[in-house]
C-alpha cells in the first residue's frame, strides 16, 4: 500500500528511483519494500506504463485496461480492511486514470507531486526494461538525476512464471505434453527476459545510475540486498519489516511438466550465455 504521507501542495516532479524490471523477477517485492522507507515516496498503485506507452505502441491497449482497473483494485483494498480510502488519495485516483492529458510529460510529473519536499518518488514499471534504444535514451536524459534498478531472475524461471500468470488471467490450462510444449515457444515469453538485447541498451544510456541485481539474493540474503540499494540510491539504512516475505508468488496450481521446463531451458541458452559472459559464474548462480 502506497505511502499516506501527502503533500496537498507539493509540487510536479520526476521519479528519483526507477525499478525497470524485469518483469516476474521481484519487482513487486522491491516497491513494496522500499515503500517502507521513510525517505521514499510510492503511488497508490504499482507501474505507471508511461514510457512504454510512449515507445511501445502495441503496449497501449492493455494500458488503457490498466488504468481502468487500478482505481476500483485500490479503493476495493481499503474496503475490505475495514476503512475508508482517504479523500486526497480517492481524488488522485480519479484525476491520474481520467486526464484529458494522460501519458503526457506534465501527466507523468503530476503523478509524483504529493510526495514531500526532500523525499524520494519511485516509479516501478517492469516494462520499462523492453524499451528500445530511442525509449530508453529519452527516459534516461530526461529522469537525469534518477537511478534505475535491473533485477535479473534465472531466464527460464522467468519465462515459466510469466506463463503460469498469463495461462491463471486466459483461465486455461494446456492439456498434454505437446499443449506444454507449444506454450513455451510462445514468442510473448522472450521479450521481457531478453535480458542480451535489454540490458545492453541501458548499460550504454544510464552508466552507473544502473543497478543490476540478481533475483536470488530477495531469498538468499534480502536485507543485503536492500542496504546495497539504499547505498546506490542515496538512501538512510531502514529496518524493513518482513523482507522476507514472498510477493505475487503467481498459482501454484500450475505447474510446468520437466520436458517444457527443459525446453525453456534450451530455448534461453543465450540468455544463460550472456549473462555467464557478463557478469561471471557466481552472478549466474544468484539469478535463481
Amino acid at each position: 500500500m502506497a505511502d499516506l504521507r501527502w503533500d496537498p501542495e507539493g509540487k510536479s516532479r520526476k521519479p528519483l528511483i526507477v525499478g525497470i524490471g524485469a518483469q516476474k523477477a521481484g519487482t513487486s517485492w522491491l516497491s513494496q519494500m522500499l515503500g517502507q522507507h521513510p525517505q521514499v515516496w510510492t503511488t497508490p498503485f504499482k507501474e505507471i506504463h508511461f514510457f512504454n506507452h510512449l515507445y511501445i505502441p502495441e503496449h497501449r491497449y492493455w494500458i488503457r485496461w490498466h488504468y481502468r482497473n487500478k482505481p476500483a483494485e485500490i479503493r476495493a483494498r481499503f474496503q475490505r480492511r475495514g476503512g475508508v480510502i482517504p479523500p486526497q488519495m480517492d481524488s488522485y485516483l480519479d484525476r491520474v486514470a481520467n486526464s484529458r492529458h494522460m501519458y503526457t510529460r506534465p501527466w507523468y510529473r503530476w503523478i509524483f507531486h504529493p510526495a514531500p519536499k526532500g523525499s524520494f518518488p519511485i516509479d516501478v514499471t517492469p516494462e520499462y526494461s523492453t524499451l528500445p534504444e530511442d525509449g530508453v535514451q529519452f527516459m534516461a536524459e530526461w529522469l537525469d538525476r534518477a537511478r534505475f534498478i535491473y533485477l535479473i531472475r534465472d531466464p527460464a524461471d522467468r519465462a515459466a512464471s510469466q506463463l503460469r500468470m498469463n495461462l491463471a488471467r486466459e483461465k486455461r490450462r494446456p492439456k498434454t505434453l505437446d499443449d506444454w510444449l507449444r506454450e513455451v515457444e510462445n514468442p510473448v515469453l522472450g521479450d521481457r527476459g531478453d535480458y542480451a538485447a535489454n540490458l545492453p541498451r541501458w548499460q550504454k544510456h544510464a552508466g552507473d545510475r544502473l543497478l543490476v541485481l540478481p533475483y536470488g539474493r530477495i531469498k538468499s540474503d534480502p536485507r543485503g540486498l536492500l542496504a546495497e540499494v539504499e547505498r546506490f540510491c542515496g538512501l538512510v539504512d531502514w529496518d524493513y519489516r518482513n523482507p522476507q516475505t514472498v510477493v505475487f508468488e503467481g498459482p501454484r496450481e500450475i505447474a510446468l511438466p520437466e520436458p517444457a521446463m527443459a525446453a525453456l531451458r534450451a530455448r534461453f541458452a543465450p540468455q544463460y550465455d550472456y549473462l555467464r559472459e557478463s557478469f561471471g559464474p557466481a552472478f549466474l548462480e544468484a539469478i535463481r
